[in-house]
Parts: C-alpha cells; structure tokens; sequence
C-alpha cells in the first residue's frame, strides 16, 4: 500500500484516494482502512519510506575529490533527487498543517540535505567563523530546495543538464576558495 501510494503521488502530486491506492496495491479500500485509520495515517510511512530510498540512491560519493568534481557530484545526486521525488515532496507542503510529524519530518529533510552540504564542501566551509557557516549552509540548502529545482525546470523551462548547471556556477560561486591542500 505504501508502494502504490508513493507511485500514485509521484504520477499526481496530490493525495491519492484510497480507492485509488487500493487499485494500484491490489487490495480492497477497507484493507486500507484498516491498516492506516485514514489517508495521513498512511502519509508519514510513504513519506520516510522515499526518504529511505531516496537516501539509498543518493549515497555521498566523491567527498575527498578537487572542488569541481564534488559540487559536480553533489549538484547530480541533488538534482535526481529533485527530479523523482518533488511530486511527492509538494504533496508533503501542502498538507503539512494538518500534521506535526510531517512537518518534523520536513524539518528533518532540510537537515538532512544541510548535512551532505556540510560534507560535500567541508573544505569550503571549514575555514569560515561558525555564524558564517552555518549562514552559508542555510543559503546552499535554499538554492538547492526541490522548490528552486521544480522552478527551474517548470517555470523556467530549464532542461535537467541546464538547471544543473545553474546550481553549479551557483554553488561555486558561492562558496570561499578552497584552501590549500
């Protein structure tokens, strides 16, 4: 059921019914019922069910690479994460209110992604005070948000290799010269 759901959130980025999840799951709308109480008792399960396959495809590589490779890693990783699960994560947004635990969890996906930052780019950041870090790395972590990356790709147009590249010269940019090894 959580499997039918995750897949009808990322075709339609709204709720599915549990009509709908009990078709794609092959089971009736009760068994649903059943297991889950009601739709956002199913929400929090489908939605660190993707962060734990999200987390699974997107295993930290190259963190001891020259500057270019790592902001280029980290920009790919970042980007098909954003690629596959921004249906789901605008699902999470919108129906965040009704909700504490999915807007802790939403809390814990943004450290989350402030964590791989921390460790993509630590010679980077290992020079700067504390305060400036952590300002930094609260900047880098909007920039590369699933929203930044959905305007890119639908109000902008921007195919996926062009938003990578915006995030790229971006992330560059921003961060102080690496020091010397």
């Amino acid at each position: 059921m959580i499997d039918a759901c995750v897949s009808l959130l990322q075709e339609v980025p709204q709720v599915p019914t549990a009509t709908d999840i009990a078709k794609r799951a092959g089971c009736s709308t009760r068994l649903v019922f059943l297991h889950f109480g009601d739709l956002m008792g199913l929400v929090l399960p489908v939605a660190y069910q993707s962060l734990t396959v999200a987390r699974a495809a997107a295993a930290a590589r190259n963190v001891d690479a020259d500057r270019a490779t790592r902001i280029a890693t980290q920009v790919e990783i970042r980007a098909a994460s954003c690629e596959a699960w921004l249906p789901l994560w605008r699902v999470a947004l919108a129906i965040q209110r009704k909700s504490k635990e999915l807007r802790s969890f939403i809390r814990f996906v943004h450290e989350v992604t402030i964590k791989r930052l921390e460790l993509m780019y630590a010679p980077e950041l290992g020079v700067l005070p504390d305060l400036e870090r952590r300002q930094l790395l609260i900047a880098l972590e909007a920039i590369v948000d699933f929203q930044s990356w959905g305007r890119m790709r639908e109000d902008q147009g921007l195919s996926v290799e062009q938003a990578r590249t915006v995030w790229t010269q971006v992330i560059d940019r921003m961060l102080p010269p690496t020091p010397p090894a």
